[in-house]
């Protein structure tokens, strides 16, 4: 049976920049920096490797989860602003389109993580119970796809929907929920899409008073890592639990990166850190260089 040390290769975690109020939103560029975003500020930073973070916007409307489409363009879930938007894969971010800010014309809440599958669709949580009852439009919360062509349909019902990710083949989207019940619940797409069913992955219930089930990542042998209680969570492809990361701070979201995508880069509240790992990680995206 895969073990922790099986998987890391690094004594503990190095904090790579601090000073943060919560640090969200990872993301790895193939040329070989970071992104990710200090949510609570607004802001969004890029960091490469022995080099200081740098801001690269401001204002983001509570910026959180993050991806690239197959094109390298960024798309951001902007949870202040209510609304799915996609950035110029030049970098200087100077222009933005709004993919998606609202369903069946109805606002979306809170959109919170975003993942892209390779024919580039977009799949993304949107979470209601942050929102005043008054306020919120969509109940209850869900999970949303953004079809290549700007359409979107709804996927499924969800508590408190958070991280995502897919399996390898992409025929399985887990979904991290947060509040009430701890868990990863596993959906079961078809070549359309579309859901076919589902089923409790992961019961990520704990005693631990800091940590949610939040971001999630996948790695190339289908083990999901996912944040949480104490730490991030590794699973087995069968729902197993393999074990617990430590690091200084609880990490919110994580992902691979690297040439060789063996480092795990974690935003955890105030810093952002990373931990090199044994076994490669999916990158979450469809984006090559």
């Amino acid at each position: 049976m895969t073990t922790l040390s099986d998987l890391v290769d690094q004594a503990e975690a190095t904090r790579l920049a601090t000073g943060f109020t919560f640090t969200e939103g990872p993301l790895y560029h193939p040329d070989g920096f970071h992104y990710f975003v200090d949510v609570r500020e607004a802001k969004f930073y890029r960091i490469r490797p022995g080099s200081p973070a740098e801001l690269l916007r401001e204002n983001t409307g509570e910026g959180n989860g993050t991806t690239f489409d197959p094109q390298g363009r960024l798309v951001l879930c902007e949870g202040g602003n209510r609304r799915v938007t996609r950035w110029p894969a030049d970098g200087k971010f100077a222009s933005h389109e709004v993919l998606m800010d609202r369903f069946e014309g109805k606002r979306l809440s809170r959109p919170n993580d975003v993942v892209c599958k390779s024919d580039g669709s977009l799949y993304f949580t949107n979470p209601g119970l942050r929102i005043p009852l008054g306020e919120r439009e969509l109940d209850p919360s869900a999970v949303y796809r953004i079809m290549p062509d700007g359409t979107n349909r709804h996927v499924a019902d969800f508590e408190y929907p958070n991280g995502l990710a897919f399996s390898p083949d992409e025929r399985v989207l887990y979904v991290a929920n947060t509040r009430h019940t701890a868990y990863i619940h596993r959906i079961e797409i078809d070549s359309a899409g579309n859901m076919v069913r589902r089923n409790i992955f992961a019961d990520m219930s704990s005693d631990e008073k800091i940590g949610v089930p939040d971001g999630m990542k996948v790695d190339v042998e289908g083990r999901v890592y996912c944040t949480g209680p104490g730490g991030t969570w590794i699973f087995a492809p069968d729902g197993t639990r393999i074990g617990i990361l430590k690091t200084p701070e609880v990490p919110a979201n994580l992902c691979f990166g690297g040439p060789d995508m063996k480092t795990l880069f974690f935003t955890a509240h105030t810093s952002v850190y990373s931990l090199r790992m044994k076994v490669p990680g999916l990158p979450g995206h469809p984006f090559r260089k």
